[in-house]
């Protein structure tokens, strides 16, 4: 497992893009690169189960470790969903189950820094490498307009 780093410059205030990466509609516009039909299903409380889902009914099952409004929001993987169904306990998902998934947002220069840290297995890296540089594109353009 290894601690990728991917940061945006946000020309929108924190609470902005805060509400572009936590509600519902904008939630599933910037996960729409990583798969068509993203959702989260959540309270987005600290403590809480999220179901990270495609539009097929598969995905990830994690728990929001820590979650401090405008500010912080950590995810902790646990498992993967199949048709619907969770598994946090084969072989498949013991070798990253417990790896984070982190956002920060920051003031810097007037301008909100958006930064996640990713732990990635090498089996996935080249895709979160590509890929989570046009969510985070996807989250500017919602939050600047």
């Amino acid at each position: 497992m290894e601690k990728q780093e991917f940061k945006i410059a946000i020309d929108a205030p924190r609470e902005k893009v805060w509400n572009v990466l936590w509600g519902d509609d904008s939630y599933r516009a910037w996960t729409a690169p990583f798969s068509e039909g993203s959702h989260a299903v959540t309270d987005w409380k600290k403590g809480s189960k999220v179901l990270f889902l495609d539009g097929k009914g598969m995905g990830m099952v994690s728990k929001i470790d820590d979650a401090v409004m405008n500010e912080y929001m950590s995810f902790e993987h646990l498992g993967i969903v199949k048709d619907g169904v969770e598994d946090t306990t084969s072989d498949e998902v013991k070798g990253w189950a417990g790896a984070h998934e982190n956002y920060t947002l920051k003031e810097v220069q007037g301008k909100t820094e958006l930064q996640v840290q990713v732990d990635i297995d090498e089996k996935h890296k080249d895709y979160f490498v590509d890929t989570f540089p046009k969510a985070l594109q996807k989250v500017k353009e919602l939050a600047e307009h």
